[in-house]
């Protein structure tokens, strides 16, 4: 949940700084407007962690991951 959290920030950012019509940012990543508006009203839920990262792709970001051992 954690890093789809993380992954919805970033892309919201990144189209917030587009200066577009949510339709136009929609066309940009590939999907629906009523789907942009659930990322970024950041409904966790309705997204999986592959879904975020190939839409993070579209939006030019790279993702990069990092595991450590919990202490």
């Amino acid at each position: 949940m954690k890093l789809r959290s993380r992954l919805m920030i970033a892309i919201s950012e990144a189209v917030s700084g587009w200066r577009v019509t949510q339709t136009d940012a929609a066309t940009r990543l590939g999907v629906t407007q009523p789907r942009l508006n659930d990322l970024l009203r950041g409904r966790v839920g309705k997204f999986s962690l592959d879904a975020l990262v190939a839409l993070a792709a579209r939006a030019g970001l790279a993702v990069d991951m990092e595991i450590t051992l919990a202490a």
